[in-house]
């Protein structure tokens, strides 16, 4: 991408993610990055649906973070992925709930095993380079998480949402699917819960 105005001149490239390394704290503060991600895994109520933003502190997806936190509502709980306690992941990751949240079994699980999942998600990504740990600081994720009403089993709420997330982020981070992917799908694409 070509930029027009910055301190590196009109004619200037951003890097690619691989030169990330060599890349100055100030240059990295003047590429703000903004990635998007969804994955839908499992069956059943425990089914999972992930939709992901990871992206800059300093950017929207930032914004979107710290509002997040900030912005508590009744049945509407964000919370911080955590391996267990005092051990939230990097880059930070608010989980939002994509529905209301009605009760404690609910609450329990979102603040259980989707917690766990998503956490050992982004954490597992980190460690496979699917996010490179340079830039662990330098990022944010907002993740949205389904838990229906009716789920029971928890081992499937933590394995579905561990999949979905992983998905999510491998998607987000390589910029898929593509535009050309899309338009490949588009009149033969089966959506699960259409109606029709």
């Amino acid at each position: 991408m070509v930029c027009s105005s910055c301190v590196w001149g009109k004619d200037h490239v951003f890097p690619p993610v691989t030169l990330w390394a060599f890349v100055s704290p100030l240059q990295r503060h003047l590429v703000m990055q903004f990635h998007i991600g969804e994955s839908l895994v499992g069956d059943g109520n425990e089914i999972s649906h992930i939709d992901l933003m990871i992206g800059s502190k300093d950017g929207p997806v930032g914004m979107a973070f710290a509002n997040a936190l900030a912005n508590q509502s009744e049945g509407h709980t964000n919370l911080l992925a955590v391996l267990e306690p005092n051990v939230a992941v990097k880059p930070s990751t608010v989980m939002v709930t994509k529905v209301t949240i009605k009760g404690m079994k609910q609450a329990v699980q979102m603040f259980g095993p989707a917690q766990a999942a998503v956490a050992q998600a982004v954490a597992d990504a980190v460690s496979e380079g699917i996010i490179p740990k340079d830039q662990c600081e330098d990022l944010v994720c907002v993740c949205g998480v389904f838990i229906h009403p009716a789920a029971e089993d928890d081992e499937k709420i933590y394995k579905y949402n561990y999949e979905a997330t992983k998905d999510a982020l491998k998607s987000a981070m390589q910029g898929k699917p593509s535009a050309d992917d899309m338009l490949a799908k588009k009149d033969t694409a089966a959506h699960p819960f259409k109606g029709f």
